[in-house]
């Protein structure tokens, strides 16, 4: 069985594949097509499309996070495989190979749901959390010496350049260098590597705002030791990517409008307004260009959509039923389902007066806001220092004291990249990079699975 290398690209396009000679010639091996969108085009709903080849009205995975109904909390950015509520391609490979008894290896390095995911070999990343607050980073996998052997040859994984103002090429060289490592050691039959490196500055500034052709070669540098290594094991290379980048112009403030028209309520506190879950009548739970709007009671339904619809960037709602022409109808969406106009994003933002916005506004804090911040790729301007305005919050925190990492400007009009839509043009669409039979028209996410499964002989 010829092993894979499955690349994970993100931002990658048609388009963009010029400026990106390694991977050019690699598709010159073989082909490469655009994939249209699965909506919502974000991190979580990609990736659980392409890996298990279904819908998200049949894996769950609706958005990068969603309200638990369970629990009443808005959850972003959760890692347990358990939340895929369907059979991903390793897991469908591996029962495969055992009936045809065939040997079968795999490896998921920093793609999403990756704790308790049926693969061999894990390595994703994942924070110490301390019981008075403190945070020490890391990256955790199974078995638990693959991710500690990789931090001794390479160094501690450089998580600030994953996430927050610091974000940028240095985790996925990490990444690409740690994943030839596991391909050469480990020998994986199918190994998935998540690359971030796109997923960055074209969100912070736009495609039109920032030197695409340099990322695009940064990201094309970084995936050397991949392409190299798999070169000398005899291993398909195979790329495919989430979305493409749009530029926009403005913010929209859903859950401004929801509270002014009296449906969301707050609750006060010395940290700051909390969003009230259970007070609220409906909320929404944005994601940047898609958000779900849960509405407690269906005779509310009728007023918020008309809300809603009259707030300026809202381009279309789908409510009940509706759902389903984006393969959106389940249980954790949103009684309604908004999608943006083109040059235009949701932002989470609730309150109506900064000086009383939640403690966590002004920090990266992905797993306390109910709803995805783009802001948290920025310093905040008005911080005339703001690297020494962080180490000085670090030496607090090392000292003992309590403190925030309050770095992350307010302002939500800083933000000049989004994804979230389906592309006008298919030359912006994700791309896929494949071997074999060249497909005649452009693949569907849901593919892939398939496609996979046929290069590896276990279809």
């Amino acid at each position: 069985m010829q092993p894979i290398v499955l690349i994970n690209a993100v931002g990658l396009t048609p388009r963009l594949l010029e400026h990106a000679p390694r991977l050019k010639a690699l598709a010159a091996t073989g082909w490469y097509i655009d994939m249209p969108e699965v909506i919502p085009a974000v991190t979580c709903t990609a990736q659980a499309t392409i890996l298990t080849g279904v819908m998200p009205n049949k894996h769950g995975v609706v958005a990068n996070g969603w309200r638990f109904h369970s629990t009443n909390e808005v959850r972003f950015w959760q890692q347990s495989n358990r939340l895929v509520q369907a059979v991903p391609v390793y897991e469908t490979a591996r029962q495969r190979a055992k009936e045809r008894n065939k040997e079968f290896k795999s490896a998921k390095l920093f793609w999403w749901f990756n704790q308790g995911a049926a693969v061999d070999i894990s390595v994703t990343p994942k924070p110490h959390y301390a019981v008075n607050g403190n945070k020490a980073f890391g990256i955790t996998g199974s078995p638990p010496e693959i991710a500690e052997g990789l931090e001794r040859v390479h160094g501690k994984f450089p998580f600030p350049s994953f996430w927050g103002p610091m974000a940028g090429l240095k985790c996925t060289q990490w990444i690409a260098k740690a994943a030839a490592n596991v391909m050469q050691f480990e020998k994986p039959t199918l190994t998935l590597v998540y690359l971030p490196h796109l997923d960055y500055d074209p969100q912070r500034f736009g495609p039109s705002g920032c030197d695409m052709a340099k990322c695009v070669k940064e990201l094309d540098d970084a995936c050397e030791p991949i392409l190299d290594m798999a070169n000398q094991l005899g291993a398909q290379v195979w790329v495919v990517s989430e979305y493409g980048h749009c530029d926009v112009t403005r913010p929209v403030y859903l859950n401004r409008a929801l509270r002014e028209a009296e449906f969301l309520t707050v609750r006060e506190g010395p940290f700051g307004e909390q969003l009230d879950l259970y007070g609220s009548r409906a909320f929404a739970v944005v994601d940047h260009q898609v958000a779900h709007v849960y509405v407690r009671d269906a005779e509310d339904l009728a007023r918020v959509r008309a809300v809603l619809a009259a707030v300026p960037g809202v381009a279309k709602l789908y409510v009940g039923e509706e759902r389903a022409e984006l393969g959106l109808n389940h249980q954790r969406s949103g009684e309604i389902v908004l999608l943006s106009e083109p040059d235009a994003w949701f932002a989470y933002p609730f309150w109506l007066d900064d000086k009383v916005c939640p403690d966590y506004a002004r920090a990266v804090a992905i797993h306390a806001k109910p709803g995805f911040d783009p802001c948290e790729l920025f310093f905040d301007p008005r911080l005339w220092f703001p690297k020494l305005h962080s180490a000085r919050r670090l030496l607090q925190k090392k000292l003992g004291f309590r403190t925030t990492f309050d770095v992350v400007p307010l302002d939500a009009e800083i933000v000049r990249g989004s994804h979230g839509l389906a592309a006008a043009d298919p030359l912006d669409r994700p791309i896929l990079i494949g071997h074999g039979p060249m497909p005649a028209a452009s693949v569907p996410m849901t593919h892939v699975k398939d496609m996979l499964l046929t290069a590896l002989g276990l279809e």
